[in-house]
């Protein structure tokens, strides 16, 4: 199942490296993630239902803090869960980020209170640009570039492992969930802290809400994600020089819902 929370340590590298001016090592190339479900009889298949999803990230700067956002059917993905053993919880999260848009407050020369939000085309222009996204991207790698996947092959910490030995409609579990983070054709190992309360009717499972506790905090540098032109075209400015306005971290946060999905038809 996913969420989102950065490891403290690689996120501390990463910060330490950014501020000596040392490169970021690149993440792992990549053009999609697998999951391998858990196999056994007691083993709940849920959907995410896209109306219901909700996906974001925030980047501040000391100049300027930006919002992005995609609409709910951008979030797609299923979580495999076993009732009497939740340590075995899988899940595999979709993002598509064509229709990503992104949003800015700036604060006033000299410091003080950070205006209003508003759209920039310019920046948004410049942020299809950074991610390979925009209309010179050829169609094949635009296909790639436009996915991001969180692929959560492991859970720990949990609140609770049985769901059969709590009781009520509602039912909260948090835990922290680590797997393979995928952005920009390149993958890295994250872990979040997630929510997720399993709503039942009677004794029978009829939906769990997922939900960050903290955001994962997502590096830049690391996913290749910087100043371009173009397709395949690096900027003159890096990231460094952006810094005092551009943040280096996007921290996403994410909630949905999923539900027991249909079988599949028997061949």
């Amino acid at each position: 199942m996913p969420s989102f929370a950065v490891r403290i340590l690689p996120a501390l590298a990463l910060s330490l490296a950014a501020c000596s001016g040392e490169p970021v090592p690149l993440a792992q190339k990549a053009e999609k993630l697998e999951v391998q479900a858990p196999k056994a009889p007691e083993v709940i298949h849920l959907a995410i239902d896209p109306e219901t999803s909700k996906l974001g990230f925030d980047m501040e700067a000391p100049v300027e803090k930006i919002r992005g956002k995609v609409p709910p059917k951008a979030l797609t993905g299923e979580v495999w869960f076993d009732p009497t053993d939740l340590a075995k919880s899988r899940g595999l999260v979709h993002l598509d980020l064509t229709d990503l848009e992104l949003f800015q407050r700036q604060a006033p020369e000299g410091g003080g209170e950070f205006g209003e939000e508003v759209k920039n085309d310019t920046q948004n222009e410049h942020a299809r640009e950074w991610l390979e996204i925009g209309p010179d991207t050829p169609p094949e790698e635009l296909a790639k570039n436009v996915r991001i996947e969180f692929a959560v092959s492991k859970l720990t910490d949990l609140s609770a492992t049985d769901l059969t030995k709590m009781t009520g409609p509602e039912r909260k579990v948090t835990f922290t969930a680590t797997g393979d983070f995928l952005l920009h054709q390149r993958k890295a190992e994250k872990s979040a802290k997630l929510e997720v309360t399993f709503r039942y009717g009677g004794d029978k499972l009829t939906e769990i809400h997922v939900k960050s506790l903290t955001p994962l905090e997502i590096g830049l540098d690391e996913y290749d994600v910087r100043p371009r032109t173009g397709f395949g075209k690096l900027a003159a400015k890096t990231l460094e020089s952006l810094s005092p306005k551009v943040a280096k971290f996007a921290a996403i946060n994410l909630e949905f819902v999923a539900r027991p999905a249909p079988e599949a038809p028997n061949k």
